[in-house]
């Protein structure tokens, strides 16, 4: 067995309250241990966070490959990081949430997520394309698992049990895969003239969150030379300007402004697949695919300093299901580096978080533009 304390979340936020593991991690592979050893070069990890799963069955299986579906690229990023931490022969190959990350295999290990959606989605995905003899080993801390999730996994599969509680988390083991149906994910819906498509794991669904709808009212009656602060298409060396939609989620914000400002070029960056997925399939349902980049990475890392002229930006408060404002200044530091002197951040965020100290230390002067008691919209002008 590996050393759980030596694994460490980089390039994810740090702090004492948050670990690379759980006792989650450590009772779905003593649970799955007899099967791992029985069938080493069919197994598959869904939603392990930092490694521990896949390196943990990693000493259980030796050599053989194991296929891993990570939705955060942060976590690609840790597995890589511990795996040479560890000094671990292990071989993970990382895959999308497809038919290629569960054909024929007989071991799935699976931190469950807190979405039922996203749970349904990897669930349909096994069953459809795994072993017949497929068992499921799905794991999560008890106060975060509810009898719905049951329900989720029996729709999937014949036999659905909940084995005994231990340090406060629980493994459901799901046997018996239900063949057959038409592929349901990712899903739509039409929001007047806008169309939504999302997979399981992305933020709000399909539907268009009451953060993003209150930043889409601010930016409507904006101009492009508004938010350049200079003449209309006016850019560094007169390129096309760009927008960037930060931690994108489903690509609301990227596809109404691509729609909206076609002279403009605009990137929809997220670390979520479930995410990325998502804005791909949302811009060209909307007919501007042809005007939206996407790209999936950690905090927009890929995206050069000092090229764009707008952020959009709607963090997320909460890292996994502990409320932490980290990876929201995380977003900031990447805004504030990926903006051009006199660019603008548009952000909308939890008033009670009162952020306008933070935006003014990263990015520069701040102004509120709207505020309700839930939400606040500001705009930032680096410096």
């Amino acid at each position: 067995m590996i050393d759980f304390d030596r694994l460490r979340r980089w390039p994810d936020v740090e702090a004492p309250e948050l670990l690379a593991h759980d006792a989650t991690d450590r009772l779905l592979l003593d649970t799955a241990e007899e099967a791992l050893v029985a069938h080493p070069d069919r197994v598959t990890v869904i939603g392990d966070r930092y490694g521990a799963l896949a390196l943990g069955a990693a000493a259980l299986v030796g050599a053989h490959p194991i296929r891993s579906h990570q939705d955060a690229r942060s976590g690609e990023l840790a597995l890589a990081a511990n795996t040479e931490r560890l000094g671990s022969s292990a071989v993970v190959v990382g895959h999308a949430l497809d038919a290629a990350l569960v054909d024929g295999a007989r071991v799935v290990l699976l931190q469950l997520p807190r979405g039922l959606d996203a749970l349904d989605e990897i669930a349909a995905l096994v069953a459809r394309h795994a072993d017949p003899d497929v068992q499921v080993f799905a794991g999560g801390r008890v106060k975060h698992m509810t009898t719905a999730m049951n329900d989720v996994l029996a729709r999937r599969f014949a036999s659905v049990t909940a084995g005994l509680a231990r340090q406060k988390s629980r493994v459901v083991t799901a046997s018996g895969p239900v063949r057959g149906g038409a592929p349901d994910w990712p899903r739509t819906s039409r929001h007047g003239d806008l169309v939504v498509v999302a997979h399981g794991a992305a933020f709000a669904g399909s539907t268009v969150d009451i953060g993003t709808r209150a930043l889409l009212e601010a930016l409507s009656g904006v101009e492009p030379g508004a938010a350049l602060g200079a003449e209309p298409g006016a850019s560094p060396a007169h390129e096309t300007p760009l927008a960037v939609d930060l931690g994108c989620g489903t690509g609301v914000l990227a596809t109404s402004w691509a729609r909206d400002h076609p002279g403009w070029r605009v990137i929809a960056t997220d670390q979520s697949w479930a995410a990325v997925s998502s804005a791909e399939a949302t811009a060209a349902a909307n007919g501007v695919a042809d005007r939206v980049e996407v790209r999936r990475d950690d905090a927009g890392s890929s995206i050069p300093d000092g090229s764009a002229y707008l952020v959009l930006l709607n963090p997320p408060f909460h890292v996994g299901a502990t409320v932490h404002a980290g990876i929201a200044h995380k977003l900031f530091d990447a805004a504030a580096r990926m903006l051009a002197p006199g660019g603008e951040l548009w952000c909308v965020w939890n008033s009670p978080l009162a952020y306008r100290g933070a935006l003014e230390r990263a990015v520069g002067p701040t102004r509120q533009v709207a505020r309700t008691a839930k939400f606040t919209v500001t705009v930032s002008v680096r410096r």
